[in-house]
């Protein structure tokens, strides 16, 4: 239970950074090199957006999770 409790850690971590990166901050980000720049400069917050916000919330619900089954697998061992 510990060992799968540290890979979805670790898989959904690195995720969850990859997810952060990709959003569209003050000088464009990362998502700007896929093609988001020029579409989110025409409209206020596009579809890919609000989908990567989603994805990015939900994956860090799932982290959160992960974090606290450690915790409770800590504390009854």
């Amino acid at each position: 239970m510990k060992l799968a409790l540290d890979i979805g850690l670790v898989v959904t971590s690195v995720l969850l950074i990859v997810l952060v990166l990709l959003h569209r901050g003050k000088g464009g980000g990362l998502s700007s090199l896929f093609g988001g720049g020029v579409q989110s400069s025409l409209s206020g917050s596009s579809v890919v957006e609000r989908n990567l916000d989603r994805l990015t919330v939900f994956v860090g619900v799932i982290w959160t999770i992960f974090i606290l089954g450690i915790g409770l697998d800590i504390k009854l061992s």
